[in-house]
């Protein structure tokens, strides 16, 4: 096992730890040590805090995933952008009201055929209370997993994002995600990206906050060399 660089557990500001994911770092920092010098370097973890969104807003969380699927994180912005002007004051349209307009209008914001299906898709069973999203906060990790990816163009990694990202849920580590598989990579000073089953093995000292823990990995695999 790599050991954590002289000092560099003694060198985290405290600011680091303040906030909704103090108890996740120091179980992080104490459990692996490897991952010190990646929060040392990242600093303050950005992720959100658990929470119950409201139907609207995971409603634009889903909807802004499927954008944002194999995109810059700036393109999806622009395309995000215009897909919410076409509702009332940039507020991304109603389920209803996004099934009335017609496929041409998402496709003119930057929507390719089958992002316009699968934003449509989820509309549709929205609209039709097949899937109800204010229930989903109710749900364990893989049951709002098993929900989501009934909605055409959604998988298990977009699923992942939205538990992190709109839930905030602590303990989701996405095995599929590039920048997580690099991160570990270096963290671990593998020679190759590792699989799913390498990954989960390195990622065992890190439950229940393994989101947290991913977090840092993309920064791990953002960096221009590593750490």
């Amino acid at each position: 096992m790599t050991k954590p660089r002289t000092g560099v557990v003694a060198s985290i500001p405290a600011a680091h730890f303040e906030g909704p994911h103090e108890v996740a770092l120091r179980h992080l920092v104490a459990s692996d040590p490897r991952l010190a010098t990646g929060i040392a370097h990242a600093g303050h973890c950005k992720l959100p805090a658990l929470s119950r969104p409201s139907a609207e807003h995971l409603f634009d969380g889903l909807v802004s995933s499927i954008v944002s699927q194999q995109l810059s994180t700036k393109a999806a912005s622009t395309i995000m952008g215009r897909v919410r002007s076409l509702g009332a004051g940039g507020v991304l349209p109603t389920p209803e009201r996004i099934l009335a307009i017609e496929d041409a209008h998402f496709r003119g914001a930057g929507l390719s055929g089958a992002k316009t299906a699968s934003v449509k898709d989820l509309a549709t069973k929205v609209a039709a209370r097949t899937l109800r999203l204010e229930e989903l906060a109710d749900l364990d990790d893989d049951g709002v997993v098993d929900r989501l990816v009934t909605i055409r163009g959604i998988g298990r990694w977009t699923a992942e994002m939205v538990l992190m990202f709109r839930f905030g849920r602590g303990d989701v580590l996405p095995v599929a995600d590039l920048g997580v598989r690099k991160g570990a990579m270096r963290l671990a000073r593998m020679l190759e990206l590792p699989d799913a089953a390498k990954l989960e093995r390195l990622a065992r000292p890190w439950r229940p906050y393994r989101s947290v823990a991913s977090w840092y990995l993309w920064r791990m695999a953002e960096a221009p060399v590593d750490l």
